[in-house]
């Protein structure tokens, strides 16, 4: 987890426990040893060295049914780690007019099944000491547990049982979606949860699958054939892969796994990932949304960006770390420790199959508004050119990036992940073995012309959320765009 995102949570522990935010995170520090009384302070310690990257090989094999499986053999723990990853997601599956549907099928799918209760199927989880994810996601999602090496082939067989009988009773599904309106009703209170809502719909409209949003009325309109109808599409082997990582040998698994999901019968097969072009982006415009009486403003700041497949993916990530990527990042320096106006501020691109967003952002004080966004627009501008990047910050950022890979592969869950996402976003078989090397292999000059390429500061969204009383007249006073108002879904607003 980043700095940036642990700074976030320890803002919102705070505000549940009525501290500052800073005394949480120092309460999260360990206490340090009494040192030698000749300790310098002044000098900062040299960087270890850097870690050495033991990337795990694996073995593929088609099953009978179609799905794909990764056997990738670690025998240093009796554990073993398991995943059924379904290429396509929400965005592949789910209807246009049901945004929630594929959100509700996972939710549902281990409530029950036609031999088991959902309660059944808990204690018998807990008697093996293990629980199953199972999640949809807008280009993916997963089955996932991890076990002990003894248990695994059990809680296969109750995976299989969810897979192939689940009886979605509606009595569970009433439950879920209470609890899902009482969720998104309790979103529009946060002013983060708003922008996260508003942002990607002002950049693609909800004529794009990336533009689109679960809602109230969605979720009231989701019906329990909805979902039989997602879940009978999407829970098939023919875009499933399989991976399992841990203290097992390739053939025992395929065999076991043969046996266990043998009643899980072929079908389904990879979908078309070919989305709608993406509307023609506006002239930089403030997009302000109201939320009265907020201590904070909310910013998300960008547009749409490109796919994973790109071939500047390096220079994107170098100069993302640069930008708001880590916490000695520009915008966390200049945003968070030179001007205070925020416990945390960073960056990113969302990489998709399309054309995903980059968004730059955080919460800022309310009094201090007008000033963030002045700093965020100095910044973007700055790495396109106007701050040239220098050999350190080039350096720290690579550095950052190659010596956080092999977290990677820190623990069988880790190394599953890692191995899933070579086959779910079609990388290099050999990706790890060459990244530091790309990433080293990246130029100043890299940096500034992907910047200028993927940031186009003459068309930003810039989405912020707050007390509008307050921060409206200073946002148009800084000159920086126009103020368009919106409501809390994304519409505009008539200003009298």
């Amino acid at each position: 987890m980043s700095v940036y995102y642990s700074l976030r949570l320890a803002a919102a522990a705070a505000a549940v426990l009525g501290v500052s935010a800073l005394s949480v995170v120092a309460a999260q520090q360990p206490k340090q040893a009494a040192g030698p009384a000749s300790f310098d302070r002044a000098t900062i310690p040299a960087p270890g060295a850097t870690p050495e990257l033991k990337v795990p090989t694996w073995t593929t094999m088609k099953l009978s049914n179609g799905a794909e499986l990764i056997v990738s053999p670690r025998h240093n723990l009796p554990l073993v780690s398991v995943a059924i990853d379904f290429v396509g997601g929400s965005n592949q599956y789910e209807p246009a007019a049901k945004p929630g549907v594929g959100e509700f099928a996972g939710a549902m799918l281990s409530e029950g099944t036609t031999t088991k209760s959902g309660d059944d199927i808990s204690n018998a989880l807990q008697l093996l000491g293990t629980g199953v994810r199972i999640s949809v996601g807008g280009e993916n999602g997963a089955i996932s547990f991890l076990a002990t090496t003894d248990k695994v082939e059990r809680v296969l067989q109750i995976v299989e049982d969810l897979l192939v009988n689940p009886s979605f009773p509606n009595d569970a599904i009433e439950r879920y979606r209470a609890r899902r309106l009482v969720a998104l009703t309790q979103a529009k209170d946060r002013t983060a949860s708003i922008a996260s809502r508003v942002f990607p719909k002002v950049l693609y409209t909800e004529a794009h699958p990336y533009g689109r949003s679960v809602t109230e009325q969605s979720v009231q309109a989701i019906t329990r054939d909805d979902i039989v109808s997602f879940a009978k599409a999407y829970f098939t082997p023919g875009h499933a892969i399989i991976s399992v990582v841990g203290d097992v040998e390739p053939n025992a698994v395929r065999q076991m796994v043969e046996r266990v999901l043998a009643p899980w019968n072929a079908g389904g097969s990879v979908p078309s990932f070919e989305y709608p072009q993406v509307p023609p982006q506006k002239t930089t415009t403030i997009y302000l949304v109201d939320k009265p009486g907020a201590a904070q403003s909310s910013f998300a700041i960008g547009l749409p960006g490109p796919s994973r497949s790109t071939s500047d993916y390096f220079a994107l990530e170098v100069l993302n770390t640069m930008l708001g990527g880590m916490f000695q990042s520009r915008l966390n320096a200049d945003i968070r420790e030179q001007k205070g106006y925020s416990y945390g501020v960073g960056s990113g691109f969302s990489y998709g199959k399309g054309p995903g967003p980059f968004e730059a952002g955080g919460d800022v004080v309310t009094a201090k508004t007008d000033s963030a966004l002045i700093e965020f627009m100095k910044q973007l501008r700055g790495i396109r050119g106007e701050r040239p990047v220098t050999d350190d910050e080039l350096k720290t950022a690579e550095d950052n990036l190659v010596q956080g890979l092999p977290q990677n592969f820190s623990s069988v869950r880790a190394v599953n992940g890692s191995i899933a996402d070579i086959f779910l976003e079609q990388l290099p078989q050999d990706y790890y073995q060459h990244y530091a090397q790309n990433v080293r292999a990246v130029t100043k000059d890299d940096v500034t012309r992907v910047a200028n390429k993927y940031i186009d500061v003459d068309h930003l969204a810039i989405v912020i959320v707050g007390d509008r009383k307050a921060i409206e007249q200073p946002l148009k006073a800084t000159g920086i765009a126009p103020v368009v108002v919106l409501d809390l879904n994304g519409d505009p607003v008539a200003v009298p």
